[in-house]
Formats: structure tokens, sequence, C-alpha cells
């Protein structure tokens, strides 16, 4: 993301490793120069009028035509129990599906297991993210436009053709798909 905004990461950064809330309260305090947030993080942000947003992946092309998440599992453990790793992929199907459909609902067990204490921050995250786009996105485009992004920024070495070939496998998205009906 620094790399397309023209900033280079490995030397135009000064990287800071801490977690939530730390990095965000850092940032807010003026001990970060730049904070990377997740919903409902940027909502609060924008609500104690703090800082100002850079690229906003939900909304912003060329990001927004991506998945803006991937479901990884070791090849060890998707080999010796192919079942579990099918049942957890749909577990993750169906619940993305639910974060589609009924937001509300959905906003208001972020709001009641203390994810965000804001109800409206919830649901604004929950709005602007593309929950069925899993259904129309390609997740093959998806990994080579992110391991190009970082390719061309120097943090990893191989191509992403390479990590597409020797790195994947759609077989149980392709199934689940045709299963609930994408």
């Amino acid at each position: 993301m620094l790399g397309y905004l023209g900033v280079d990461p490995r030397k135009d950064v000064e990287w800071i490793e801490a977690a939530f809330p730390e990095g965000m309260q850092m940032f807010i305090s003026g001990r970060a120069d730049a904070y990377l947030g997740f919903p409902p993080e940027p909502q609060e942000l924008r609500a104690k009028q703090v800082g100002r947003v850079l690229i906003n992946t939900a909304i912003d092309r060329p990001w927004s035509q991506y998945y803006c998440c991937v479901l990884v599992a070791h090849r060890d453990y998707v080999h010796r129990y192919p079942i579990a790793t099918r049942r957890a992929l749909r577990g993750f199907l169906k619940a993305t599906d639910l974060c589609a459909l009924e937001p509300e609902r959905t906003a208001r067990q972020v709001v009641d297991r203390g994810i965000t204490a804001s109800y409206e921050y919830a649901i604004d995250a929950l709005k602007q993210v593309r929950y069925n786009a899993w259904r129309t996105f390609n997740p093959e485009d998806t990994l080579r436009f992110h391991a190009l992004r970082l390719y061309e920024g120097g943090m990893i070495k191989s191509t992403p053709q390479k990590i597409i070939s020797q790195g994947t496998d759609w077989r149980f998205l392709n199934e689940l798909k045709k299963e609930l009906k994408a």
C-alpha cells in the first residue's frame, strides 16, 4: 500500500509493532505518524477527527476489486484433515454471508462481544465491507495482485506466479461455491 502511495516501505518507514488498542492510541497521541486500522478502528478515528484516510480498501480502486482477506491453512493440515478443512471454510463462508445479509444482527454481536463499544461504528464497517464478494471475486487474481505489490516493494522474494503455482489449492472454495450456490 505504501509503495502505491509513492513511499518505500523499506527506506521511508520506521515500523512500530503494537497490538490493538496500543497502536491506535500511539497514533492518536502523536507517537506514531500513521496507523493501519481495521474496522471498526477507522470509524472511531474518523469520529474523533484524528488523521485522514489515505487508502480505504473497501472503496478505493484497485484495492476494492479484490478480496480483503484470505483464509490460509498449512498444507499438511489440509492433506491430513480435508473434511475438517472443508467444514471450517464452509463455516467462514456462512459467517461471511451472515454479515452481508444481517449486518444489524452482526453489528450487535460485535458490540456484545466487546470488539467495539459503538454499534454505529460496527454497522458502518459491516456495510462498507463487501462480504458477498467471495461469490464473485477471483481468489487467484487477488493473490496475484497483493503478491505483486509485496514483490515490487521488496517484501517477498518469490514471484506471484510461483506463490500461486506452489502454494494454492482452490478445490474447497470452488466446491463450496457450487454447494452454497455462489
